[in-house]
């Protein structure tokens, strides 16, 4: 069994056993550098070999020769010289020996520490690459466990700031980003559902309680096409929005020229509610040329100032400029109304929520920001809001400029005030 796995280990070489390998590998390369390295100098600093004829082993008479010549008053000079010649012969031979000896035994010891060395080196490197790849383990078992219903768990990997450690915050700030985009989904298609099932209800009822009726006659017949109607028309807004907030969130398919300005004064004329509630309405239409997708950037100007027109009360104001600041093209769409708290203005930009809730008024579908917000991040720009002290929203759309477009707009930044249009002076406070 043991045999199998180790096989199957080395078959498929995890990133463990090579990075063993390697730091075996590595550390016994070097220990053999340093033992090479230490053998060569001791060797070198080791007299060198005499070459020296190993003497015979001297007989008896001849040491007795040699003590007798040492030990009389004239010694014999011939027979000194011969003993004193092979003294030296066996000093240097045993010298030799020695050498020879000392060289094999550190050769030797040294083979067999390189091998304990490479031995030691492997087990270790095992146990140290064990430890560097656990953040890795805990990675790929996070990463096994998440799923869409599991997406709350985070590494949390402690230790030094290493790679790993911010390979593992990376990985939690994507779960995390993960987390909220399936919170994000989910909340979408439950209010989604919610949307679409109102107006639906309100054709059922409105069909069944008129064929309810024993005898139904033309106009009640003609209220509940009139019901009818305003439930399809509903529908088919709330469809064309998500739409349009699909198509802006998939990014941006189609650039050509365009100036908001133009946009801002197309979408006001489509906008006959502006005269029919006696709504003052202020312009500064400077060029504000930008580049992206026409059908996006309508959508989202058209927007802009349907909201302000719809969540203004009778009589109220609306104010549109354009222009340019440094690098951007603005477009700022104020208007007058209720306080909005500082805190509820962000949460207007999410999915179907409303100033004041669902409450049942039917006016909007509560996708307007968020569609407004869409465009603007799929062209590279950024869409704000701020409540207004004295009551109201202030809207500031800010898109890359367009530096090829050519107008009295780009010469300089855009900084007049609003001024009344004819349509202000017809339809004051």
């Amino acid at each position: 069994m043991a045999g199998s796995r180790l096989r199957e280990m080395i078959g498929r070489r995890p990133i463990r056993l090579r990075l063993t390998l390697t730091y075996s590998a590595l550390f016994v390369l070097a220990s053999a550098m340093l033992l090479a390295f230490t053998y060569f100098f001791v060797v070198r600093g080791l007299p060198p070999p005499a070459k020296v004829k190993a003497p015979a082993a001297l007989s008896a008479t001849f040491k007795e020769s040699c003590d007798k010549a040492k030990s009389a008053p004239t010694p014999d000079k011939s027979v000194m010289l011969r003993c004193q010649a092979a003294f030296r012969a066996g000093v240097k031979a045993g010298a030799a020996s020695q050498r020879t000896n000392a060289v094999h035994q550190l050769l030797l010891y040294s083979l067999i520490g390189l091998g304990a060395i490479g031995v030691v080196s492997g087990l270790i490197g095992w146990v140290v690459a064990g430890r560097a790849l656990r953040p890795v383990h805990a990675i790929t078992s996070a990463a096994r466990k998440a799923s869409e219903e599991n997406l709350g768990e985070r590494l949390h990997l402690q230790g030094p700031h290493d790679e790993l450690r911010e390979l593992g915050e990376v990985f939690d700030g994507m779960l995390a980003r993960l987390d909220a985009a399936f919170a994000s989904q989910r909340r979408f298609v439950a209010n989604a559902s919610h949307e679409l099932r109102t107006p639906l209800t309100v054709m059922r009822t409105a069909i069944d309680v008129t064929l309810a009726k024993p005898e139904r006659t033309v106009a009640q017949l003609e209220d509940m096409a009139a019901e009818v109607r305003a439930a399809v028309d509903r529908a088919e807004a709330l469809i064309e929005a998500l739409l349009t907030l699909a198509r802006s969130d998939r990014g941006v398919l189609t650039r050509e020229h365009t100036d908001l300005a133009v946009l801002a004064e197309d979408a006001l004329d489509a906008a006959p509610q502006v005269r029919a509630r006696s709504l003052q309405l202020e312009t500064a239409l400077a060029h504000a040329p930008t580049f992206g997708d026409y059908v996006l950037l309508d959508r989202m100007v058209a927007n802009l100032v349907d909201n302000a027109v719809r969540h203004n009360p009778e009589g109220g104001w609306i104010r549109v400029a354009t222009g340019t600041r440094g690098g951007d093209a603005y477009l700022e769409v104020a208007n007058g109304g209720p306080v909005l708290p500082a805190d509820l203005v962000p949460q207007l930009f999410e999915p179907f929520r409303r100033a004041h809730g669902h409450d049942g008024s039917g006016d909007g579908a509560g996708l307007g920001l968020s569609i407004v917000q869409s465009v603007a991040a799929a062209h590279t720009g950024t869409a704000v809001a701020c409540s207004r002290s004295a009551g109201g929203l202030e809207v500031t759309v800010l898109l890359p400029r367009d530096s090829l477009a050519q107008g009295s707009g780009d010469d300089g930044d855009d900084e007049r005030e609003p001024v009344p249009t004819a349509d202000a002076a017809d339809g004051g406070r």
